[in-house]
């Protein structure tokens, strides 16, 4: 029976027990995509991962991010999880602070800044749909690899209060193709103005503690409505507290870029036995 390197790391916290886990499997190369999968719905996180030899030569790793359910192109907080156990095991190094990393979504940009790592997301691709679960506000699908509804609730309080419809979303999801819904709203607390919560009940995730993804969605929505002007170009993002897990996104945004960061903790550090 074979052993591989596994670390389970809290994302978007420092704090052991915050923010959102991910499993992060170290050199998987000797799995197949079934073995993977089986091991995903295991773990039953939200995402668990495979750090694998990159075959792209420009790359630092190959990173394969798996569901309980389905291979995703990419995820946020698998990515920076993934980078720091690939950090932390030695199974990478950064070069003058960077790492790149080969996935699905293609070749992507990681800067380590401290203790603290930020991904160069995916360009997203939106489209104006209808999503009256959500009340009046606009909604707009967002395609970074996993795809999200967005939804602008207004303020923190609506957001905390809201009393999710998993079969509704879970039926809007498939009928969007779309991974699952992001809702935001504005705190009023200028360390982190955005409250977020994220909801994937199709994939298996009723509520995705602190979702990298969903938070790159939001800021593309925010940049294509003209929302953004109110939160600046870098703004932190809270989301969790509902889950009793709390995590802190960092946001950047520019006219042609989407940066997410934060800092990580690993909780688990063993070995996983495979046949």
């Amino acid at each position: 029976m074979r052993q591989l390197s596994f670390k389970q790391v809290d994302v978007f916290t420092a704090k052991p027990f915050f923010g959102n886990p991910v499993a992060v499997v170290i050199g998987a190369d000797q799995l197949d995509t079934a073995a993977m999968q089986r091991i995903a719905a295991w773990t039953n996180l939200s995402e668990t991962t495979f750090l694998l030899p990159p075959t792209k030569p420009e790359a630092s790793y190959k990173l394969r991010i798996f569901t309980p359910r389905q291979e995703l192109p990419f995820a946020g907080h698998p990515t920076v999880g993934s980078a720091h156990a690939a950090l932390e095991s030695g199974f990478a190094k950064a070069v003058g602070g960077k790492l790149r990393q080969e996935c699905g979504a293609g070749v992507l940009d990681l800067t380590v800044e401290g203790n603290r790592i930020f991904v160069n997301a995916p360009q997203p691709k939106l489209s104006e749909v209808q999503a009256p679960l959500f009340g009046k506000g606009r909604a707009i699908r967002v395609d970074v690899g996993p795809i999200w509804i967005v939804a602008d609730l207004g303020d923190a309080k609506a957001v905390d209060s809201l009393k999710p419809d998993m079969a509704a979303i879970s039926a809007l999801s498939k009928e969007l193709k779309a991974s699952g819904a992001t809702v935001f709203g504005r705190t009023g607390d200028a360390s982190a103005p955005l409250h977020v919560r994220s909801f994937a009940p199709a994939q298996g995730i009723p509520e995705d503690p602190v979702c990298g993804s969903g938070n790159i969605s939001v800021a593309a929505y925010l940049r294509e409505t003209g929302l953004l002007q109110e939160f600046g170009p870098s703004y932190t993002a809270r989301q969790g507290m509902q889950v009793g897990r709390d995590g802190r996104v960092q946001v950047r945004v520019s006219a042609d870029a989407i940066q997410i960061g934060g800092e990580a903790v690993t909780c688990v550090d063993g070995k996983l036995r495979v046949d």
